[in-house]
């Protein structure tokens, strides 16, 4: 064989060819102009022993520069039970199976089963699905829900309070629906609700688009907002943190019709950037119109508990161009990676973890501004992310932060910066971020 690791001998490519009427793999390649064919050998290193192996990705991770996170934005450096990894890693779980086979994935359709019994009562929802993506994609298929649901109406107002990672996404799906995006305008840190009762009178408005805690940590009071929403048959979305809702108003609570956000703070490791997992949660009349698997529970025929998936005539295995739900190959992984942690954690651990957070976040807001250099960006109530104007240089201070080992917040505007305080982040290191400055 040519390639050692190809699995075609030499009569099977011969095979292959007399198929197609060629003679040769030049002959098939014809077509392919000279001047893009690779002539030279693949760039490779030389093949290793599996310590040499080892050695290499050690020497590789150590060039990467760990530093004690006060950064947040979307992602927040939360404590992740040794045991989860452990049993997520189990065979019962952690299956090549699709829930397609039910017969054979009864692991994972029992772990996605209970990740969508605890996401709906995180939410105070009435249904969840088996996760999306992410945080940004679920935003922007609930935005697409809402204009489903909608007879007349293809207009999508958004706080200008949203994240704007979340915001760029749902304009790029929204764009390829025919679904408008307007924006309602933002006072001092939070939504402007009299401008969104404005743009709802003037009807046209499928759905309103909100965040809580909002992009800017600030908690909002959105008192009002869902009667307001449902009097112009616009539909209220709320996008969420995971974590905070163990201790904040839920979506359900506030009168929304569909919950969505983020799981990976509830202990997903930060990863350079994911795999996340986007949750998505809505009210019972809305889940056909539902992006995402649906789990069910049953009894087979010997009287025995199964779990199967249900309302399938709106996947696409069934109604291939015209089904509700597309996503398929969701995060599922992630998705039992936050059902283990939320069961290890239990309704108490995540409330103390949440605690823990709020508590650490106005310590360092107090000892940030008794420096005299720092004054809060908005006299608003916050969670564990909060935005602090400074007197001096941002970008100076950061470089600062990083030579202290330090990921010292995130940039917002020009003399603001974003910090965030989870469980993990202890009163010394706060301390020492305080010294830094």
């Amino acid at each position: 064989m040519p390639y050692k690791y190809f699995p075609h001998t030499e009569a099977d490519i011969k095979a292959m060819l007399e198929r197609i009427g060629m003679q040769s793999m030049d002959e098939l390649y014809a077509g392919v102009p000279e001047s893009v064919r690779l002539k030279k050998d693949y760039d490779l290193p030389e093949a290793m022993s599996e310590m040499e192996v080892r050695d290499f990705f050690r020497r590789l991770g150590q060039q990467n520069k760990q530093l004690t996170c006060f950064a947040g934005g979307g992602v927040y450096d939360h404590y992740t039970p040794a045991v989860v990894p452990q049993i997520v890693s189990r065979s019962e779980f952690l299956t090549s199976y699709t829930p397609y086979q039910a017969e054979i994935s009864q692991g994972t359709l029992h772990y996605i089963f209970e990740y969508q019994s605890m996401m709906a009562e995180l939410t105070g929802m009435d249904i969840s699905n088996a996760s999306l993506y992410d945080g940004t994609t679920a935003t922007a298929e609930a935005v697409m829900m809402a204009a489903a649901a909608a007879k007349k109406a293809n207009k999508v107002l958004v706080s200008e309070t949203v994240d704007p990672k979340v915001l760029a996404v749902v304009r790029t799906y929204a764009h390829f629906h025919g679904i408008e995006i307007e924006m309602a305008k933002a006072t001092d840190g939070a939504t402007d609700m009299a401008d969104i009762e404005r743009r709802l009178a003037a009807g046209g408005v499928a759905g309103v688009l909100v965040q809580q805690p909002n992009y800017y940590g600030v908690v909002e009071d959105y008192t009002g907002l869902a009667d307001a929403a449902h009097a112009a048959k616009a539909l209220l979305i709320m996008n969420s943190v995971a974590a905070d809702l163990a201790v904040l108003r839920t979506p359900g609570e506030w009168g929304a019709d569909i919950a969505v956000g983020d799981g990976q703070s509830l202990g997903l490791p930060m990863s350079f950037g994911g795999p996340y997992v986007g949750y998505m949660c809505c009210r019972e009349k809305l889940m056909r119109k539902m992006p995402g698997r649906i789990v069910g529970m049953t009894k087979d025929s010997r009287g025995q508990r199964a779990f199967v998936l249900t309302l399938q005539a709106r996947e696409q295995h069934i109604r291939r161009e015209k089904a509700t739900s597309n996503i398929c190959s969701n995060e599922s992984l992630m998705a039992l990676f936050a059902t283990v942690y939320m069961s290890v954690m239990g309704r108490q651990g995540l409330k103390e973890a949440a605690e823990l957070s709020y508590a650490g976040a106005h310590y360092l807001m107090d000892r940030l501004v008794a420096t005299g250099r720092f004054k809060p960006a908005f006299d608003r109530p916050f969670f564990n992310e909060f935005c602090v104007r400074y007197a001096g240089d941002v970008d100076e201070l950061q470089r600062r932060f990083v030579a202290a080992g330090i990921f010292g917040g995130i940039k917002v505007a020009a003399d603001t910066i974003m910090f965030a305080v989870t469980e993990k982040r202890t009163k010394k290191e706060i301390d020492k971020l305080i010294a830094t400055i």
